[in-house]
């Protein structure tokens, strides 16, 4: 439980700094940009990102692109049918590592 608790604060903590990982999904079908996370180490997105690609695969999504960064989104997520444009840059104001 106290472990639980600390994990949360610094989480929380570098989530504020934009040090926390993210996972960064582009789809081209739908046009989509989705962040999952955040997560406090590379390891740890890197080892969910199966999941998340698996539910979109399932949803029909086509032209997957996927990396796991450090970045503070805005938005977690942005598609072409929700009348927005999917823009990296706006969306991440921090970047850090692609995998």
């Amino acid at each position: 439980m106290i472990k639980e608790f600390l994990k949360e604060i610094m989480l929380n903590i570098l989530q504020f700094l934009g040090l926390a990982w993210w996972v960064e999904v582009i789809t081209e079908t739908p046009l989509c940009l989705y962040y999952f996370g955040p997560f406090l180490s590379v390891k740890e997105a890197d080892d969910m990102k199966t999941g998340y690609l698996e539910d979109l695969k399932l949803e029909g999504a086509q032209g997957i692109k996927v990396a796991v960064k450090r970045c503070k989104p805005h938005n977690l997520t942005v598609c072409q049918e929700m009348g927005e444009t999917p823009d990296r840059q706006k969306e991440a104001s921090l970047s850090g590592h692609a995998s």
